[in-house]
């Protein structure tokens, strides 16, 4: 696919525990980057009982209710995969973009090549929080949503739901690639040490 578009696709999880496979995945939230008002959320069934209570205290999820209500994983995965595919076109190429994508990408892809069989996103993922630091030239501590939102004049701030989350990242990723393309390869952004004026 050398013709197609970056298709950026802002996604959220919440999660019973630190790594897949031995805790489970609970929540999807997702929209696309460019058009927000197209989304994505589901919640899942837990595929044990393993949960770190301090995960779960931050979700305000629960694993038996998720048991009762959430969907089966590959049912989950392949509605997920299901939005992707009719949200693009034939030579979109998918670009996951997260907030921390190294944690969220790590648990959407062992589901997908769990229960889908491949990940519709491939192997890589664009971390928000990576770009803004190498954008802004602050340190890798600075480059927090807070800190970005504050940079930025966002009021909003990430709740732990996963669908608001991913908007909530998706306006980070917009402001910051607005500022980028703004100004010349290395000028930096609100908040940085390479600012131009």
């Amino acid at each position: 696919m050398t013709n197609g578009r970056d298709l950026f696709v802002s996604v959220d999880i919440e999660t019973a525990g630190p790594i897949p496979g031995e805790y489970s995945l609970l929540a999807i939230g997702a929209c696309l980057i460019d058009a927000p008002e197209r989304t994505f959320l589901c919640y899942l069934q837990p595929l044990n009982t393993n949960a770190d209570p301090a995960a779960l205290k931050v979700t305000g999820l629960s694993l038996q209710e998720l048991e009762r209500t959430g969907l089966a994983a590959e049912q989950a995965m392949t509605r997920f995969a299901t939005w992707l595919e009719a949200n693009r076109s034939s030579a979109d190429r998918l670009v996951f973009v997260g907030l921390n994508a190294p944690f969220d990408w790590s648990f959407v892809n062992y589901y997908f090549h769990q229960f889908v069989g491949e990940n519709p996103f491939g192997f890589t993922a664009l971390d928000i929080k990576a770009y803004y630091m190498g954008a802004s030239g602050v340190a890798w501590t600075e480059s927090t949503s807070s800190g970005m939102a504050e940079a930025f004049g966002i009021d909003e701030t990430g709740d732990h739901n996963a669908l608001h989350d991913a908007l909530y990242q998706a306006e980070l990723f917009r402001q910051t690639r607005n500022q980028v393309s703004s100004r010349d390869l290395g000028g930096g952004l609100p908040g940085g040490q390479r600012r131009v004026e």
